[in-house]
């Protein structure tokens, strides 16, 4: 793609754009968000990643267009399982309901600074080093192996080494004061359980682009699209996470239909890497990706809400790819 610098400013300040109105509206006064409200912001945020796909897809192509909306798709179901992982942290840390959206915006735009400092240091070591694709591939494989082997299964935020690193040298209250980070209590500066909070989401961001960015990349190799795909597929969760709320619980099995998206794009790239040097093994298209990629979030849904209303007390698991501390 031929993606000038004055594109590159558009979109950086479009996203940011974007932050800044959801800060001003939505998540200026803490509040419980409802349903409609979250309805109305996240039929907003699919629209503009939508409208965004249609745009690259008339100016550059049809091929680049697949691209980015296979990327989009795969970002949005990433995003899905870092939900989970988000609500288990809200939930041991007890983090009351009209402080949700606050966290979540802290960790949208965390997660949006991580993931363009990866997407940067990827496309470099992508252009330098071919065998980065196989590195990359290996990646996923790996961690798609371990999120199969404990996939009805959460990970304990408390367990965090960052998080038990800063209580060892932190003092803390046990009660928050608002949203604030730190507070006076007797005279010394200790930190409140928000800053616990904060610190899970920023490790839990942390591990999510690791796995993330290499899983985009493994369905295009333009920086632009990676980057669009995954701010666009973040700037909605914040909005996602108050829609699907109720609905998460549901999806028994889309860890398992996650870990099998990561091990195929693992594939693909180490497939990619052969291509590159022997013509005659195959590699995988983008439209087949694309489909392979909608196929199993499909099968992974469609049998969730089947296992779930044959066994109502079923409930899913954000899964964890390691075993157990």
């Amino acid at each position: 793609m031929d993606v000038s610098q004055a594109l590159w400013a558009g979109l950086v300040l479009a996203i940011l754009g974007l932050i800044v109105l959801d800060f001003l509206t939505v998540s200026r006064k803490p509040h419980d968000v409802m349903f409609k409200e979250a309805l109305a912001w996240s039929v907003f945020y699919i629209g503009i990643a939508i409208a965004f796909g249609i745009w690259v897809w008339t100016s550059f192509g049809s091929t680049f267009g697949t691209e980015y909306f296979a990327a989009y798709l795969v970002e949005k179901s990433l995003s899905v399982d870092n939900l989970f992982v988000f609500i288990i942290i809200l939930t041991q840390f007890a983090v009351p309901s009209v402080y949700h959206q606050r966290v979540l915006l802290f960790g949208v735009f965390l997660a949006l600074i991580l993931r363009g400092i990866f997407i940067a240091v990827g496309a470099a070591a992508l252009e330098a080093f071919a065998f980065t694709f196989v590195i990359f591939g290996a990646i996923l494989i790996y961690t798609g192996y371990g999120l199969f082997k404990h996939w009805d299964e959460d990970p304990d935020p408390s367990e965090n080494a960052v998080v038990r690193t800063v209580k060892k040298f932190v003092p803390f209250t046990d009660d928050y004061h608002g949203t604030k980070l730190t507070v006076k209590v007797s005279g010394k500066r200790v930190g409140t359980p928000m800053l616990l909070v904060m610190i899970a989401i920023g490790a839990t961001d942390l591990l999510f682009a690791l796995d993330s960015i290499p899983a985009t990349f493994g369905v295009t190799q333009e920086p632009f699209l990676v980057f669009s795909a995954n701010a666009f597929a973040l700037l909605g969760l914040r909005a996602l996470y108050f829609l699907l709320k109720g609905l998460l619980d549901k999806l028994v099995y889309l860890s398992l239909g996650l870990s099998a998206i990561l091990i195929f794009i693992g594939l693909k790239l180490i497939l990619l890497y052969g291509h590159e040097q022997i013509e005659a093994i195959p590699k995988i298209p983008t439209s087949l990706s694309l489909s392979v990629i909608a196929a199993i979030l499909t099968v992974a849904t469609v049998a969730s809400f089947i296992k779930t209303r044959k066994d109502p007390t079923a409930h899913a698991h954000a899964g964890r790819i390691t075993d157990a501390p």
